[in-house]
């Protein structure tokens, strides 16, 4: 895929334009980067970067009311650069945030997902939902992620439930990584794939996705660097908690037919239980928010949550699901202001 070397010529055709004709030339070098990539199109159909350039040429030309047809600027080469910046385009491939601030000369977006305890699911639009959802379920299903939750009544005969396994599906990047399959469980939360191996693979970039034990059996961290992305595993108690930060670039890369992720829709209304009228308690309540209170001072949806699980679990180690998923989001939220839901 040669998508970077259009992306150059057309930085190089348009790095010192100035005057009256300066509209005309724009144009040209769009039309120019547009026959490039248009090249590319069959060895870069699962390139992030060629649908990035893709997208914006329509936006440019848009914005400067250029027209499809038209003269096109001749390519030009980029201007010389210091040695220590040489070879640098091949490594960005597999470093979302660099190659992404390489291309648009600012840093990418970012979401956040989590989904703990009950399971309680926070959205990438921070929208918050108590879910029932027994059996397996996507949270997430697009271009380069698949991520299934498996969740089983808290207690015989209760409505809530808890997620009991975790399916991670790192999809192969043709230049980076090979698909990659993770899988926890309880009581079995491990710092490797399910082939054994700790990145993603013999491919160039195999290191931009890697897996670290934060606390053995218990919470792990898999960076995918090439796709901008960070996903936190957590096991408390007798549950399993998952949360991500994703490129917003990433976290939108999916079609009309994969619409069911409950990190980007939430919970279908069908399945969402009201934290306030649900099931019997197994613990009182004010023993429960005496409990919670301890981890999560702040009374928002976290401990909210919090208390819904203790009372209806009767297990205090619910504590730790809520404090843990309010630790991740204030690790992966870009926007701190956005760290507590009221509700």
């Amino acid at each position: 895929c040669k998508i970077l070397r259009c992306n150059s010529e057309y930085v190089a055709a348009t790095l010192n334009l100035r005057g009256p004709s300066r509209n005309a030339a724009f144009c040209s070098a769009l039309r120019s980067y547009s026959h490039c990539t248009r090249k590319t199109a069959r060895t870069c159909r699962g390139d992030l970067a060629y649908h990035s350039a893709i997208h914006g040429i329509e936006d440019l030309m848009i914005q400067n009311n250029c027209s499809k047809e038209g003269p096109v600027s001749p390519p030009r080469p980029r201007p010389p650069v210091p040695n220590h910046h040489r070879g640098l385009e091949p490594l960005d491939i597999c470093n979302y945030e660099k190659s992404f601030l390489y291309k648009h000369g600012q840093p990418p977006s970012y979401q956040h997902c989590a989904a703990f305890g009950d399971p309680h699911i926070r959205t990438f639009h921070d929208d918050f939902h108590t879910c029932r959802v027994e059996g397996s379920w996507p949270l997430l299903d697009n271009d380069y992620l698949f991520v299934q939750a498996t969740s089983w009544p808290v207690a015989k005969g209760s409505n809530a439930t808890v997620t009991s396994k975790l399916t991670i599906i790192f999809k192969t990047m043709k230049e980076c990584v090979d698909q990659k399959v993770y899988q926890a469980e309880i009581d079995n939360v491990p710092a490797a794939f399910e082939d054994g191996s700790v990145n993603g693979g013999e491919r160039p970039g195999g290191s931009s996705l890697a897996i670290r034990e934060h606390m053995p059996g218990r919470h792990v961290e898999i960076r995918a660097e090439y796709i901008g992305t960070t996903i936190a595993v957590r096991q408390a108690g007798r549950q399993l908690s998952f949360s991500i930060r994703a490129a917003e670039e990433v976290a939108r890369a999916f079609t009309e037919e994969q619409d069911l992720q409950l990190c980007v829709g939430g919970c279908p209304r069908s399945q969402r239980i009201s934290r306030s009228r649900c099931c019997p308690g197994r613990m009182a309540a004010e023993t429960a928010r005496a409990l919670c209170k301890e981890r999560l001072p702040v009374e928002d949806v976290y401990f909210q949550s919090c208390v819904f699980d203790v009372v209806t679990s009767g297990d205090a180690n619910f504590t730790m699901a809520a404090h843990g998923a309010l630790e991740d989001a204030r690790v992966f939220l870009p926007n701190a202001e956005k760290l507590h839901i009221f509700q």
